[in-house]
């Protein structure tokens, strides 16, 4: 008689990690510059995250530096704009 060799049962396959998905807008809009959003849904994974055990921290914390980079930018580009336009006020084109 044969005796017949138990087959190995399968490993149990683990479950894939679970992103999350705001650490993923955070970052995109980050990249495409608006700096607001990728701000407030950076902040806001961070939490999720924090949490729930998520994978994403990464790609929320490049999403808000990326994010106060561009929100700084914008705030340096206003301020000289305003400083252009009033130093041009104050040189005056008016003439007697």
């Amino acid at each position: 008689m044969s005796e017949s060799v138990p087959t190995p049962a399968a490993a149990p396959v683990a479950p894939a990690a679970k992103w999350n998905v705001l650490s993923i807008v955070s970052l995109v809009t980050s990249i495409l510059g608006l700096s607001l959003v990728g701000i407030i849904t950076g902040h806001i994974s961070l939490s999720q995250i924090k949490k729930t055990g998520e994978q994403g921290n990464v790609l929320a914390i490049i999403g808000l530096i990326l994010g106060y980079l561009g929100a700084v930018g914008w705030i340096i580009f206003w301020i000289v704009w305003f400083s252009l336009f009033a130093f041009a006020g104050a040189v005056g084109y008016s003439s007697y």
